[in-house]
């Protein structure tokens, strides 16, 4: 084997145990999730969505008087419980059609655990709480996927072509 196999070897190698390590020692803190939006459940979901799409967020997080989380509503709630339905968005408060007590990790999760979570219940949304409860951060699917493909650039892109290839001869035009 030529010194060129052998070190492109050696990192490969040093690449999976990075990855490996990653999978399994990193947690939420790592992704750094965005401010929450926080609403209370009295909010016309009209108001919520326009705040949704200003701050680009997947979703709005509903709280009590004391900042604690009670429910979320996500774009998907949108579709299945406002526009689906027929309801009138201006009239409709979030707490008709939230999901009330969601799932909620905290920063000390790891990553791996949520990308568990987010398989097994179909979430796309999940929110980050405080010991108290309180939201402080909000992780979507895509932030997860992210994370991962940041993983391991080096061990995936430059793996030489093989046999898993559709055409390995053939140059793809994307």
């Amino acid at each position: 084997m030529s010194d060129a196999m052998d070190e492109y070897s050696e990192t490969l190698e040093q690449d999976v145990r990075e990855i490996r390590g990653a999978l399994f020692d990193d947690t939420l803190a790592v992704l750094t999730a965005p401010e929450p939006l926080c609403v209370t459940g009295s909010q016309p979901v009209k108001n919520v969505v326009a705040e949704m799409v200003a701050r680009r967020q997947a979703g709005a997080l509903v709280v009590d008087d004391a900042g604690r989380l009670v429910g979320i509503f996500t774009e998907r709630d949108v579709l299945l419980r406002v526009v689906g339905p027929g309801l009138d968005a201006s009239r409709t408060p979030i707490a008709q059609v939230m999901t009330a007590d969601p799932k909620a990790l905290t920063l000390h999760d790891r990553v791996a655990y949520a990308l568990h979570s987010m398989a097994v219940a179909g979430y796309r949304t999940v929110p980050i709480v405080d010991a108290a409860g309180r939201p402080t951060g909000v992780i979507t699917a895509t932030d997860v996927l992210r994370w991962l493909a940041d993983l391991f650039p080096e061990a995936v892109l430059n793996l030489p072509p093989g046999d898993s290839i559709k055409n390995p001869g053939q140059m793809d035009a994307g």
